[in-house]
């Protein structure tokens, strides 16, 4: 009788464990994101901001001075997932990777990986704010 509810403890214990991991398997292999976009934008300028990936359009977005936009998403299995973003003010416009798996969920990148990747967008470029207050990662404009 002892060995049979042993038996039973430990199928329930391993059936666990293998939920357990088969969840954490899951959530990292299909990493969350949440992407924030800060105007910061020396001039004071309204930016306007649109971003987009191949399926899903996050729409038009005007941001005064210091207001933020966000979006969230999960990056896909081959890790190609890239959000492009187009910014305008007074005077220019520009477009940039906002997102882009191989740059900001890939450990072996030069800025590595963010869950939350907070872009304060200036004039000359658009910056990854780092976490821990460092300086921030700067990128040129892809146009």
């Amino acid at each position: 009788m002892a060995s049979s509810r042993n038996q039973n403890f430990i199928f329930m214990l391993i059936s666990v464990l293998i939920i357990l991991a088969t969840m954490s398997f899951t959530s990292a292999l299909f990493s969350a994101k949440h992407v924030v976009i800060v105007n910061k934008l020396v001039t004071r300028a309204t930016l306007v901001v649109h971003c987009m990936n191949k399926d899903e359009d996050k729409g038009v977005i005007s941001l005064g001075p210091g207001d933020s936009f966000d979006f969230r998403f999960r990056v896909n299995l081959r890790k190609t997932t890239v959000y492009t973003c187009s910014f305008a003010w007074p005077g220019n416009t520009a477009t940039f990777d906002i997102f882009r798996a191989d740059r900001d969920d890939n450990p072996q990148s030069k800025v590595g990986v963010c869950s939350e990747c907070i872009w304060s967008i200036y004039e000359p470029a658009p910056c990854r704010d780092k976490r821990d207050g460092g300086q921030p990662n700067c990128f040129p404009w892809a146009s």
